[in-house]
């Protein structure tokens, strides 16, 4: 027989206390259910919660735990930098100091002493932590967050039998939403946890009457309601896409027609994510066939995949691609065009944000898109939305720039181009002539005809 120490008990001056309403959630992962989603309402306390989790499973099983929001400038805003309402530093509370063996601030990860690592990091970067092995994984803002990031790292706790807890709060009928009906549906391995305000009751009526006083009230009906229906509060193009569903423009499948013309528009980068849309011109419309998209791959890599998916007839490019991207010493444009991966490779000329917007707020309401095959797109358009000014309580007229970012502007490049095709609406008709008489007199010839004959009169008198 082998003995081993005993650990060291740990005698910790804070002590976390979960609310009522947190504490299903955790009960649920604890049981050993590895998936959870919650929508919970704003300053619901859910990065707080999460953290003390994380450090609590951190020493039942020895690995590595992520905590994840949409960008890295957002984790170390809202947890890294974060302070509670009692002047603490909220990873002081979390991660007390006699549990850490030492502290990265640049790369914002904590060792524990038991060697445990938990890293907190931005979906913006996440294809870096690809071969991380986490164990546990917290993503917090989901809604907000690139889904790309999920499917990236599902496969690796697949594989090793990790956790994934989503934190989020309603934007739209996007894939949380999706996540959650799904969730609804296979109680047997997932928990899910949908609640408002009237349920939390965490904040005080006063203070949620200030709030929804200062905020837009689809904004606050998302914050602290969780309505998924008010998803177009900020959005570019919500509206639009929602009379595309009410109108059966969202379809399972669209085949590809032999003889239709097909153009593919994109939004192109290599450290940023490239992306690709594939149009299909018919009489009265178009039809969104396909969308691709992905990060860290060069000119040659996406001409391969290009070339594996249906041929177009033109490719057009957005106006950066005259210059050297994809990490290439070659333009993009010389790349295609020697490719032969289409009949013709254009670059759309330099134009203004709003007019690009425009563009596709007029083309979206001639399209069908193919829900399947566009999903990924889809869910961009849906997230696309203005940037909003806590400082100022409104929207600005810029698009904020996010993962939503780059498959809205490949879209907003073809609108730019198909515009152009859109038949004008029929001209006013005609004014019926009138069936009585302008003037008493009749007409002009009448008049004439009658001041001749006067002074006629006149003359023979």
């Amino acid at each position: 027989m082998i003995l081993t120490p005993a650990r060291p008990r740990i005698s910790l001056p804070n002590k976390f206390t979960p609310r009522p309403y947190q504490i299903p959630t955790l009960a649920a992962l604890d049981s050993g259910k590895l998936r959870s989603i919650n929508f919970w309402p704003r300053r619901a306390g859910k990065d707080l919660t999460f953290c003390h989790y994380t450090a609590k499973k951190s020493f039942e099983r020895v690995g590595m735990y992520v905590h994840l929001l949409p960008t890295a400038k957002q984790a170390k805003k809202v947890v890294w930098d974060a302070i509670d309402n009692e002047g603490r530093r909220v990873l002081d509370w979390a991660f007390p100091k006699e549990l850490r063996e030492s502290t990265n601030e640049s790369e914002m990860k904590i060792k524990f002493i038991n060697g445990s690592l938990w890293q907190l990091a931005g979906a913006d970067y996440f294809d870096a932590l690809v071969g991380s092995n986490p164990v546990g994984l917290v993503m917090s803002e989901a809604s907000l967050t690139d889904p790309m990031a999920w499917n990236y790292l599902r496969p690796i706790l697949a594989g090793n039998g990790g956790w994934a807890a989503f934190i989020t709060t309603a934007r739209g009928y996007n894939w949380t939403h999706r996540m959650l009906m799904h969730a609804r549906k296979d109680e047997a391995n997932w928990h899910h946890s949908f609640l408002t305000c009237d349920d939390t009751q965490h904040m005080s009526p006063e203070t949620l009457a200030q709030e929804r006083a200062e905020m837009p009230d689809e904004m606050f009906r998302q914050e602290y309601y969780n309505d998924f229906s008010a998803a177009n509060v900020g959005a570019i193009l919500g509206k639009y896409l929602e009379q595309a569903e009410r109108e059966g423009r969202m379809v399972p499948t669209i085949e590809r027609e032999l003889h239709a013309r097909i153009i593919i528009s994109s939004d192109i980068g290599y450290r940023d994510k490239a992306a690709f849309w594939w149009w299909q011109v018919r009489r009265g419309g178009f039809e969104l066939i396909d969308y691709d998209e992905g990060s860290g791959m060069d000119a040659e890599e996406w001409i391969d995949r290009l070339r594996s998916k249906t041929r177009a007839n033109t490719i057009y490019l957005p106006h950066d691609a005259r210059v050297k991207t994809f990490q290439s010493r070659h333009s993009v444009v010389s790349q295609f065009l020697q490719a032969n991966i289409a009949d013709e490779v254009r670059v759309n000329p330099v134009s203004k944000k709003m007019d690009s917007i425009n563009a596709a707020r007029t083309v979206i309401k001639h399209c069908r898109f193919d829900s399947t095959r566009c999903s990924d797109g889809l869910d961009a358009l849906r997230s696309w939305a203005f940037k909003y000014s806590e400082e100022n309580r409104s929207f600005g007229a810029e698009p904020d720039h996010n993962w939503a970012s780059h498959g809205s502007d490949a879209f907003a490049e073809g609108a730019k181009v198909l515009q152009l095709e859109i038949a004008p609406p029929p001209p006013p008709p005609k004014p019926e002539e009138p069936t009585a008489p302008l003037y008493p007199f009749g007409n002009l010839d009448s008049l004439w005809s009658q001041h001749a004959k006067h002074t006629a009169r006149r003359t023979r008198v």
